[in-house]
């Protein structure tokens, strides 16, 4: 009886995946290969005659190759944003979770608040108009590394609680000083949970629609989300151009998921197991 509750279980779980997951993505994969007059229809049917080069090299090549230069501006953001964010939360994680003093506890409630809070946009705009870092690149990263702060910290703070403090204690009696301690012994130590937020963190970014329209708005700064926006002005009725659109932008954070998949699971279990 239990065995045939859990394949019946299975059953759901697999049926749920391929109807929330699966038929989606069919959806926009089968439309992006249709001629515009099938495409409208916005059907399951597989099409008369394909017209997947045409479709790929029309988006591509759209408003002078906008596409590449949004992929490289996303790519850009994306990997400065994780280079800081990286460095800056994993020290701050290991000093908040070594040291215990007041100022630290006050820190790390302000931490957890920025989770729940959301951004103000006006305040934010206003601030980085005020140092000339808005509508360019160095401020939106600036803006997509503080969202991000919180949920890095919490997880670096507690995957370092995994860590014996003996480690520590052995490193001072060699006389190793503090950096080279820490980016000698603690960062490789911190590899399973810097996978987790380089992934997640990398696909929250190169996705983002919301900061790059507010804080970098104009075509020359255009990152790849903004690209379908732009998109559903140019090509409000041949809605093969807009899913094959969304096709190339849903490549390049499934590869990455699919690579680090083990990972992501393995870093959110470690830092949660004591944290």
């Amino acid at each position: 009886m239990r065995k045939s509750g859990k394949i019946i279980a299975e059953l759901f779980a697999i049926l749920l995946t391929v109807i929330l997951f699966i038929i989606p993505f069919y959806f926009i994969l089968i439309n992006s290969f249709k001629n515009s007059r099938e495409a409208s229809k916005m059907n399951l049917q597989w099409p008369n005659a394909f017209q997947i080069l045409e479709n790929y090299r029309e988006v591509i090549q759209a408003q002078d190759y906008m596409l590449i230069r949004a992929f490289f501006n996303s790519a850009f953001i994306t990997v400065a944003s994780i280079i800081i964010l990286v460095f800056v939360c994993a020290m701050a994680g290991f000093i908040m979770q070594r040291r215990k003093s007041k100022p630290l506890t006050i820190v790390h409630f302000l931490f957890l608040a920025g989770l729940m809070i959301p951004p103000a946009v006006v305040p934010t705009i206003w601030v980085l108009n005020g140092i000339g870092m808005f509508k360019t690149m160095a401020g939106l990263i600036l803006i997509e590394v503080a969202i991000n702060i919180p949920f890095a910290i919490i997880l670096y703070s507690g995957f370092v609680a995994t860590i014996p403090r003996e480690i520590d204690e052995a490193a001072l009696v060699d006389g190793a000083g503090s950096l080279n301690f820490f980016f000698r012994m603690i960062l490789p130590l911190l590899k399973p949970v810097t996978s987790t937020i380089i992934v997640l963190t990398s696909v929250n970014v190169f996705n983002d629609f919301v900061n790059p329209l507010y804080f970098l708005p104009g075509a020359e700064n255009a990152t790849a989300q903004l690209t379908l926006y732009n998109f559903m002005s140019l090509y409000n009725t041949s809605y093969n151009l807009l899913f094959a659109d969304v096709v190339l932008l849903t490549v390049p954070p499934l590869i990455l998921f699919l690579i680090f998949n083990k990972r992501i699971v393995a870093g959110m279990t470690a830092g949660a197991v004591k944290g």
